[in-house]
């Protein structure tokens, strides 16, 4: 059996072109990597129905069904409605699926609901720059991680936002017992050393993981509630080049990384190849310049004195010619 197909459509609406002929694979997302236990298993009963009962767990935290009939695509969308709408992932009309194309699901590690170490709840950001950048045909990275552990690899992403802690230090609490220093010249960047008999804070050093709030048993450290956040950008895999993010900007907020995303975006539009099927990002950056993309991600954005920003950046990548640093074993 043969079907007039529209691909773009199709693709738009969450479903993949695959290798098998006349089947589909359904694409969903998850905000954040969250999702309760009810939504799951209506995702079990459409790959059972409709798919052919395996579901893949994609690197974006979201789930890709599979084995399904094009011809069930429209049965399948009223069946998804429910998930759809309980993942408030953005849909013009549920039954009939929802917009997806470029940009990729937001991804977060588990966040400080969960995780000791992390400095803020990753989901609950995850899905305010959902609601704010979905839908989009720009193909755009986006992952959420709560300390410089960085479970989640946002120094692979295009946007990867790390939790920071603005620690706070006592020292009429402390006791001299040097646990945080000790910690952090193991464990972190040597930021802490002791000096009369007190904690000193290098800030040029201290990358604000929060683990000395973690370490003093007198709670001489602690984390100021204020949420504040690293912005590493450009990072990648593919053939091109591959390459871990780089620090843009330091102890920013909220809105200011969703103004400079959402100013992304129009960047994108001004200076992508469109004699290409899609364009990544840091491709477009390496083109025109790290200047015209900071001028770009900056407009508008009201920063704190707080607020460091990268004046160069040199991201570095991948050498090709292997004879700079492989040698031959015959």
């Amino acid at each position: 059996m043969s079907l007039d197909l529209n691909v773009k459509k199709i693709k738009k609406n969450a479903y993949r072109i695959t290798k098998h002929r006349n089947t589909t694979s359904l694409r969903v997302r998850v905000p954040g990597g969250e999702i309760t236990a009810d939504l799951l298993s209506i995702v079990n009963d459409i790959a059972n129905k409709y798919g052919n009962g395996r579901i893949h767990i994609t690197t974006r935290q979201g789930f890709e069904i599979m084995g399904i009939p094009f011809e069930k695509i429209d049965e399948v969308n009223k069946m998804a409605k429910s998930l759809i709408e309980g993942l408030e992932i953005n849909a013009v009309d549920p039954k009939s699926g929802y917009p997806a194309a470029g940009t990729r699901n937001v991804s977060g590690c588990i966040g400080n609901k969960v995780c000791p170490f992390a400095n803020y709840n990753t989901t609950e950001f995850a899905k305010k720059i959902e609601k704010a950048i979905f839908p989009n045909d720009h193909h755009v990275k986006i992952a959420l991680t709560g300390c410089p552990n960085d479970c989640i690899k946002a120094h692979m992403q295009d946007f990867g936002i790390i939790g920071m802690a603005d620690v706070e230090y006592d020292m009429n609490r402390c006791i001299g017992c040097e646990a945080c220093v000790k910690n952090c010249k193991k464990r972190a960047t040597g930021a802490l050393t002791m000096k009369d008999g007190k904690v000193k804070r290098d800030s040029r050093r201290c990358i604000g993981c929060g683990e000395c709030a973690l370490k003093c048993p007198t709670s001489a450290w602690s984390r100021n509630p204020e949420k504040k956040y690293k912005l590493v950008i450009m990072g990648r895999t593919g053939k091109k080049n591959p390459r871990i993010a780089m620090p843009f900007m330091e102890w920013v907020d909220e809105e200011t990384i969703i103004k400079v995303i959402l100013n992304t975006y129009d960047y994108i539009d001004e200076y992508i190849d469109r004699s290409l099927p899609k364009e990544h990002i840091g491709y477009i950056v390496d083109r025109t310049g790290y200047p015209v993309f900071k001028e770009y991600a900056l407009r508008g954005t009201k920063l704190g004195p707080e607020v460091k920003v990268a004046e160069f950046i040199d991201f570095g990548g991948y050498k090709y010619e292997k004879d700079a640093f492989m040698e031959s074993t015959k």
